[in-house]
């Protein structure tokens, strides 16, 4: 009798972008155990960092919306901060402490999209209308800021699109009690559900030597007890004048960045709180004629903020020669955009660190010698985006 031991490939996917997006995963199993896992990127490439390249500074800023959708007003930021860098820009304070805010609130819109997609995944349904009952509050700030429900593009290069709605603050605290109040309800259904701990305790599990060889950064890290976060080792945007506490796991499984991931949502609304409460009044503009747009009200009444807007939106403005890097804290970790500058009014190349790219490497690492059940809660546990893995 032989003792051969036979192995099958499974294709897991191309899936429907409704899951986790185009995504294909190779496996090989040897009965209900992974061998092997391969994950299979580029089908739904966008081609995004090129074309940015093809536009005017200004016009590519609504590209960094498309590459993670869940985190539009983050991508916004890391993108304005490295033009803003790169053309020696000091933006007013207020515009500093409202990104803040926005940076924590898209936090808090990612984190809990994740929540309710990861449990549904692994077969906890009502999760989901609980997130998205208190994700919809935060849709509503958002379409208040820049009209749009996700593809703000609200922070700009030197400030902000418009000023913070009149209504910003009590919006914004409104969220704050009502995610306060529901996560007692995520908390009572998962912590200690004991289906949803035995599908996520011990399971796909990374040691922090791992992941900081895999290049890992955010929850991800942090789930494996790496103390890193970019807000605290390298502020960025005012935030070195905030308290917050950085959430470290011990174990580096799947049910730690679960927890790990709910703390987040309750330090982002300590964030938040004392964004509000110490808002500085002033303008949502930096003042830089022919660099930065003037205010949309002045355009309509002035006759040299109309010109300075006619020419920044049809022939840009040119950077001198040189490059940046500018990272930050994105909800799955740290998002970098590299512009390289020829000086002329486009980039002449631009590069993004996509944290859900370099994340999901990790995935043979958490599933092989796995049981093939376990792969989704790990992909779901990396929490990733596709536009922004294959931009």
């Amino acid at each position: 009798m032989s003792t051969e031991s036979k192995t099958i490939t499974l294709n897991m996917g191309p899936q429907h972008p409704s899951t986790h997006g185009v995504l294909r995963v190779i496996l090989e199993l040897d009965g209900e155990t992974v061998v092997k896992a391969e994950p299979v990127l580029g089908y739904l490439h966008t081609g995004i960092e090129k074309t940015m390249e093809s536009k005017l500074y200004y016009k590519a800023l609504p590209c960094t919306d498309r590459m993670d959708y869940l985190a539009p007003m983050s991508n916004n930021l890391g993108y304005s901060l490295a033009v803003e860098k790169l053309m020696d820009i000091e933006v007013p304070e207020k515009v500093k402490w409202a990104r803040v805010c926005l940076a924590e609130l898209t936090r808090v819109n990612s984190h809990l999209v994740w929540l309710g997609t990861h449990a549904l995944d692994i077969g906890a349904m009502s999760m989901l209308l609980y997130t998205f009952r208190d994700r919809e509050s935060i849709i509503d700030v958002y379409e208040a800021c820049g009209g749009q429900r996700m593809m703000t593009s609200y922070i700009r290069i030197g400030g902000l699109a418009h000023d913070l709605p009149v209504d910003f603050d009590k919006r914004v605290r409104n969220i704050i009690k009502q995610v306060e109040n529901g996560l007692e309800d995520y908390e009572t259904l998962l912590t200690n559900n004991e289906i949803f701990i035995n599908r996520t305790k011990d399971v796909a599990v990374i040691s922090a030597e791992d992941a900081i060889n895999w290049s890992l950064t955010g929850p991800m890290l942090r789930g494996s007890g790496i103390k890193h976060d970019l807000r605290k080792a390298n502020p960025y945007t005012g935030y070195e004048n905030f308290d917050f506490e950085v959430c470290v796991g011990k174990k580096g499984d799947a049910y730690d960045r679960y927890v790990l991931r709910v703390e987040e949502i309750r330090q982002s609304l300590r964030i938040m709180k004392q964004a509000l409460d110490g808002m500085p009044e002033g303008p949502y503009l930096a003042h830089v004629p022919g660099v930065v747009l003037p205010p949309k009200e002045d355009v309509l009444y002035k006759m040299e903020s109309m010109i300075f807007h006619f020419k920044i939106i049809t022939e840009g403005f040119k950077s001198p020669k040189g490059a940046v890097y500018q990272a930050l804290e994105s909800p799955k970790g740290e998002i970098g955009f590299y512009i390289n500058s020829d000086g002329t009014n486009k980039p002449n190349r631009v590069r993004v660190r996509p944290p859900s790219m370099i994340n999901l490497g990790s995935l043979p690492k958490l599933v092989e010698g796995r049981m093939f059940s376990d792969v989704i809660t790990a992909i779901g546990s990396i929490d990733i985006v596709l536009g922004e893995v294959d931009r």
